[in-house]
């Protein structure tokens, strides 16, 4: 998207309630009682990526680590007011994740949301930085998933410069 910062496009579907809103800006500066979401490895590693900023906002490293999630599910923090979503996508930090992968821990996320009244998540465009994931893709499932437990999801995206300079920053790691 090549949006202004703060700028947003929102899509409306199904009953009219559900959407999910694209917004060019810091993911941190979502309100702060939605519920917060990205993909990590098995290992809790988080060295790379937004994944660093997530590790330095919320610490909780060892408590994500006692919960013992394997791929396909999702680990949780409680920060505040919000919930924040650890998705484990992948058994190591090297690896690259699958579509089955992402799917099965977004499904667990919604269950963890519906069983605690979460109705908005807000994440970054999930697998798809460093992980390579295609958008069209993972924009379908979020819509396949949350779309039908009526879960809004806003997406944020850094202007094309911000991103340019994480992904560089990333490989130098």
């Amino acid at each position: 998207m090549s949006a202004q910062p703060g700028m947003s496009d929102t899509t409306q579907l199904g009953n009219g309630k559900w959407r999910i809103k694209h917004v060019t800006g810091d993911l941190f500066s979502c309100p702060t009682d939605e519920a917060l979401a990205h993909c990590i490895s098995e290992d809790c590693r988080m060295g790379a990526g937004i994944a660093v900023t997530f590790k330095q906002k919320f610490r909780g490293v060892e408590e994500l680590k006692g919960q013992q999630k394997l791929v396909g599910q999702c680990a949780v923090l409680k920060r505040g007011k919000r919930f924040v979503y650890y998705l484990i996508t992948k058994k190591k930090v090297s690896q690259k994740p699958t579509y089955d992968n992402l799917r099965q821990s977004l499904e667990d996320m919604r269950a963890h949301c519906i069983q605690n009244g979460v109705t908005r998540i807000s994440m970054p465009r999930i697998g798809c930085g460093l992980d390579r994931l295609k958008w069209e893709r993972v924009s379908e499932m979020l819509e396949e998933i949350f779309e039908p437990a009526d879960i809004s999801v806003t997406v944020y995206s850094l202007p094309v410069r911000a991103e340019t300079l994480v992904m560089k920053e990333s490989t130098y790691r």
